[in-house]
C-alpha cells in the first residue's frame, strides 16, 4: 500500500510543470540523510526521472549513516548504476572524488525524541555535517545547494509577530538542552549565508514546518506522528493543550516540489519558509 502511494506520488511530482527536470540531466546530486522521509522522496523522483528518457541521467548520491535501513528502502535501486550509497556520518570528512552539481543537506535529527539523548549528535549533523556540505560545494563549484532548515529557528514568538515572516524571530532558552536543535538550525542557517558572501557558495535555506507522507515513523514523536498512530491503532487522540494551537500541515509532495523549486531558482542566495500555504522567500 504505502510503495502503491509513494509511485503515484512521484509520478505526479514528475509531471509538474512548476520544475524544470532538464536542469538535472547529466548532473551529480547528493543528498546526505536520504534515509529520511523527506529525502527519501527526492533520491525516489530523480532516479525515476531517469526511467522517462528525457535526456541524459541524472547520478544519485545518498549519504546514509544506516546501511541496512537504507537497502531496505531502496532496495529497487541498488543495481542501478546511476545511484550510489555513500554510508557515513555527515559530521565525518566526505571525500568524493567526482563533480557535485547539486548538495540538499538534509541529515538531521529532527525528532525531538532524540534531543535529550543526543544532543551533541544534534548538533554535529547541523553544524559540522553543514560546514562539510559547503565545503565540498565549494571544492566541487556545484551549481546549487539546499539546506534543510527548521521553523525551530523561530523560537517562541509573540502574538502581535503573527504571521511570521522570514524577519521575525523569537526567544529561544539556550540552556535548554532541547534548544541543541534550534540552534544548530539557526547556526547551519548563518554558515549558508556566510559561505555565500565569502565563498560565492550558491546556497538555498528552506524552513520546513511540519510536514506528513509515506515513511513517517510511527515513534516519530511529533504530532503529526502521533496523529497517525491514533488512526492507525483506532485510539482516542489524547490532547496535551487546550488544542487551540494552529499549525500548517504540509503533505510530502507539496514539500517536495517546493524544496526542487527552491534548489533551482535563479537566486544567488535564498530563505524561503515551506507551510501547507504556500512558501515564500526573501
Amino acid at each position: 500500500m504505502k510503495e502503491s502511494i509513494i509511485k503515484n506520488d512521484v509520478n505526479n511530482l514528475l509531471t509538474s510543470p512548476i520544475i524544470d527536470w532538464s536542469r538535472f540531466y547529466g548532473k551529480t546530486v547528493l543528498i546526505t540523510g536520504a534515509n529520511g522521509m523527506l529525502p527519501a522522496y527526492m533520491v525516489f523522483t530523480l532516479l525515476e526521472l531517469n526511467k522517462k528518457n528525457y535526456g541524459e541521467p541524472v547520478h544519485v548520491i545518498g549519504l546514509v549513516r544506516n546501511a541496512q535501513k537504507a537497502k531496505d528502502k531502496f532496495g529497487d535501486y541498488l543495481n542501478d548504476s546511476h545511484f550510489d550509497l555513500l554510508v557515513q556520518d555527515v559530521a565525518s570528512p566526505i571525500l568524493i572524488d567526482q563533480p557535485v552539481d547539486f548538495i540538499i543537506h538534509a541529515a538531521s535529527q529532527a525528532s525531538p525524541k532524540y534531543y535529550r539523548v543526543d544532543p551533541v549528535g544534534t548538533i554535529k549533523a547541523n553544524v559540522v555535517g553543514t560546514i562539510n556540505t559547503l565545503e565540498l560545494a565549494r571544492e566541487k563549484q556545484s551549481e546549487g545547494y539546499l539546506y534543510f532548515s527548521s521553523s525551530e529557528v523561530y523560537g517562541v514568538v509573540t502574538e502581535d509577530q503573527f504571521p511570521v515572516s522570514e524577519q521575525d524571530y523569537g526567544y529561544i532558552d539556550l540552556l535548554k538542552v532541547r534548544s541543541c536543535y534550534c540552534e544548530s538550525k539557526r547556526m547551519g542557517d548563518n554558515l549558508c549565508l556566510s559561505y555565500h558572501e565569502q565563498y560565492g557558495v550558491n546556497a538555498k535555506i528552506i524552513r520546513i514546518f511540519h510536514t506528513y507522507g509515506p515513511g513517517l515513523l510511527m515513534d516519530d514523536g511529533r504530532v503529526f506522528g502521533d496523529f497517525c498512530k491514533s488512526i492507525v491503532k483506532g485510539e482516542n487522540i489524547i490532547l496535551h493543550s487546550t488544542g487551540q494551537a494552529m499549525r500548517p500541515f504540509c503533505y510530502i509532495t507539496d514539500a517536495i516540489i517546493a524544496m526542487f523549486k527552491v534548489l533551482l531558482y535563479p537566486f544567488p542566495f535564498l530563505v524561503t519558509t515551506c507551510t501547507s500555504t504556500g512558501f515564500f522567500d526573501t
